[in-house]
């Protein structure tokens, strides 16, 4: 069983800045890709940012220039640094990533999709 737990969320100004961070635990054997997921009000759930095993990364246009992805592959990690937000990047953060994980049985491990609890992001001005 995997879990990931998010943390960074909560209120800032227009134009300040925010770090998200998810940490995976669990029967870890690899993790692929890692991403950064968001909900507003009123919208479906849109991919924020991605970053790849090999470090490779994509943002929404709406992002570009303003928050950066990364991952601490050691601590089962991956970050995002937000700045100059603005209210329309007010939004429920979901963390994303398709792990690997130990089995039983053979072929000993299976791939899956997991997903944080998502914290909250406002963005008030």
């Amino acid at each position: 069983q995997v879990q990931l737990v998010e943390s960074g969320g909560g209120l800032v100004q227009p134009g300040g800045s925010l770090r998200l961070s998810c940490a995976a635990s669990g029967s870890i054997r690899r993790i692929y890709d890692m991403g950064w997921y968001r909900q507003a009000p009123g919208k479906e759930r849109e991919l924020v940012a991605s970053i790849m095993n090999s470090g490779t990364t994509n943002y929404a246009d709406s992002v570009k220039g303003r928050f950066t992805i990364s991952r601490d592959n050691a601590k089962n990690t991956v970050l995002m640094q937000m700045n100059s937000l603005q209210p329309t990047d007010t939004a429920v953060y979901y963390c994303n990533a398709d792990i690997g994980v130990s089995t039983r049985t053979f072929p000993y491990i299976q791939r899956s999709t997991y997903w944080g609890q998502g914290t909250q992001v406002t963005v008030s001005s």
